[in-house]
């Protein structure tokens, strides 16, 4: 089980990686650029940044992009300790539905790291998304 705390130099390097990856972002129709970098449980951190579509549903979040990366290059036993999420507008922005669900299938007790209407959050995944499920 993952450790229940962070410590804030490492919160700290996790929103900093999320910053540096949100440049890469290809967000041409909604000018919205997010990053997003995940701690794995082993200590290893993989970023991702959100691209877009022009068949909008086809658009992937930056949270997803960085969890489908660690998968890839990891394997499907992955377990997320952290999460952490920015933006290039300043703005509130929590992770949305989707990412929420795919963070609790690799990480059920997760702490994420974002923006709120009031400046820095963080949560446990379990509190953004209290019903999230795994079959496992």
């Amino acid at each position: 089980m993952p450790q229940r705390n962070i410590p804030p130099a490492l919160r700290a390097k996790l929103e900093q990686a999320a910053a540096k990856v949100m440049k890469n972002a290809h967000a041409p129709y909604s000018n919205f650029h997010v990053g997003a970098a995940i701690l794995l449980t082993n200590g290893q951190i993989f970023t991702g940044c959100n691209v877009e579509n022009a068949s909008y549903g086809l658009t992937n979040c930056a949270e997803r992009t960085a969890i489908f990366s660690a998968v890839a290059h990891m394997g499907p036993k992955i377990e997320i300790r952290a999460v952490a999420v920015t933006n290039d507008h300043g703005v509130a922005c929590s992770p949305c539905g989707a990412c929420r669900q795919v963070i609790y299938e690799f990480g059920p007790d997760a702490i994420v790291f974002f923006r709120g209407k009031r400046g820095p959050k963080q949560a446990r995944i379990s509190e953004l998304l209290p019903e999230g499920f795994r079959l496992q």
